[in-house]
Order: C-alpha cells, then structure tokens, then sequence
C-alpha cells in the first residue's frame, strides 16, 4: 500500500500536534499541583494565628500574615490564569488533531 506524499506529510503533522499536546498536559498537571499547594497554604494560614514565616533563597524571613496572604492570593490568580490559557490551547490543538486525524484515516482507507 502507497501512501501519497500529502498523507505522510498530514501524519508528520499529526504527529508533532500530538506531542504538542502531551507537552500542554505536561505543564497543565505542573500548574495543577502548583494551584493544589498555594490552596493547601491558604488553608492553613487561615487556621493559624501563630507568626509565618517565607523561605527566601536560603534563609526564612518573618512575614505578616496578610502580606503573605495577598501574595499567595495573587500568585493563585496568576496560575488560574495560565491554566485556562493552556486548557483553551489543549482544546484547540484536540479539536486540530482530531479533524487531521479523520482526514488522514479517510484518505488511507480510500488509497
């Protein structure tokens, strides 16, 4: 069975949107856990009323609560964002590799 010139070269495409999409996966779960953690610290700042401290570079600096609580908060946003970004590109590139897909399944059941 010949496969034409265009069919090879639809699967190599294909084929890097597939890796593109495993490397968006990739960063999505790394952002993911990012989000978990931030959520886990905000829990726990909300329980305590002892002082907090930040770890910067190798030493841990007193901090106020609130101070650390905005910047969490902001960092919380600011990962929530990328997430939606990179879920719309997964879907995009889905929706791309999928209708590449049919196309390149259509033309080999056809040669």
């Amino acid at each position: 069975m010949e496969i034409s010139e265009e069919t090879e070269s639809q699967i190599k495409e294909l084929q890097v949107l597939e890796n593109k999409l495993q490397t968006l996966l990739m960063q999505r779960q790394a952002f993911q856990l990012e989000l978990d953690e931030i959520e886990n610290a905000l829990s726990e700042l909300a329980k305590t009323k002892e002082e907090v401290y930040k770890i910067v570079g190798n030493i841990m600096v007193k901090i106020s609560k609130e101070e650390i609580t905005k910047d969490l908060k902001q960092k919380k946003d600011l990962i929530t964002l990328r997430l939606k970004s990179i879920e719309n590109q997964e879907k995009s590139l889905a929706e791309s590799s999928e209708n590449l897909r049919k196309k390149v399944l259509s033309k080999i059941k056809s040669d």
